[in-house]
């Protein structure tokens, strides 16, 4: 299982330090992130994040958790007053935006992806978009997925991935040169965007996240790619 809990983007720091830049990361982009996502991605991320929700399939009666569900768009998607849908997130900056917003039928849960404040085999499904690498211990928050999901419920990851080759040169150079300028114009944090983009390096591709699910305890899994895998989404079960 790939360690990313003594990195940030390039360089290398203890888990301490870790969690506390990434902390301070999302709480001083709070306020433009939604605007910064559709910036960077020229409004796709909205398509992708649908994609998650229409595959989490949400029905009545059931709890679902949108870990590091951030400003609530995704949970936005999957809430009706049939269900629970809850975002469980670390940063209060985050969720206190999208509690502004008056978002219907969500709980917001102050928590990490290694400690989700939920007792065990309480949830049917569990959803997160671009937060998996931003975990402290990819080990540790896999294992607590499989914790709080009831046998047979559903872990669905929408993270960035590797592109398909022909794409990579100019993904590449979108990435270096053209997104910490955007966060420096939009966001006024350059700095933060120059880590999402080095972070996203670092993280497993398609193939290695797929084995890393496995070793983690992950039943059926299984990934599709989207817009020829800038992203991909990952499923897995609890096994019966």
């Amino acid at each position: 299982m790939p360690d990313l809990s003594h990195t940030f983007g390039y360089q290398d720091v203890d888990q301490d330090e870790r969690r506390r830049r990434i902390r301070r990361v999302f709480a001083s982009v709070a306020r433009r992130y939604d605007l910064m996502n559709d910036a960077m991605s020229f409004g796709i991320h909205r398509l992708w994040k649908r994609s998650l929700a229409h595959a989490a399939h949400p029905l009545p009666g059931q709890v679902i958790v949108d870990l590091a569900g951030g400003t609530g768009d995704v949970a936005r998607l999957m809430a009706a007053g049939n269900r629970q849908v809850m975002v469980c997130d670390p940063s209060l900056a985050m969720m206190g935006v999208g509690r502004e917003r008056g978002i219907p039928h969500v709980v917001w849960l102050a928590g990490s992806g290694e400690g989700i404040p939920l007792v065990s085999s309480s949830v049917d499904t569990i959803t997160i978009a671009f937060g998996i690498r931003n975990v402290t211990s990819l080990e540790h928050a896999l294992t607590e997925a499989l914790r709080v999901l009831k046998p047979g419920g559903r872990f669905l990851c929408l993270e960035f991935s590797r592109p398909w080759a022909p794409i990579r040169p100019f993904y590449d150079l979108f990435s270096f040169a053209v997104i910490p300028r955007l966060g420096a114009w939009i966001a006024r944090e350059p700095e933060a965007y120059t880590y999402l983009v080095e972070s996203i390096r670092r993280f497993p591709d398609q193939e290695a996240f797929k084995l890393t699910m496995e070793q983690a305890g992950f039943a059926d899994v299984r990934y599709r790619n989207l817009s020829f895998g800038i992203a991909c989404l990952h499923s897995a079960t609890k096994a019966e």
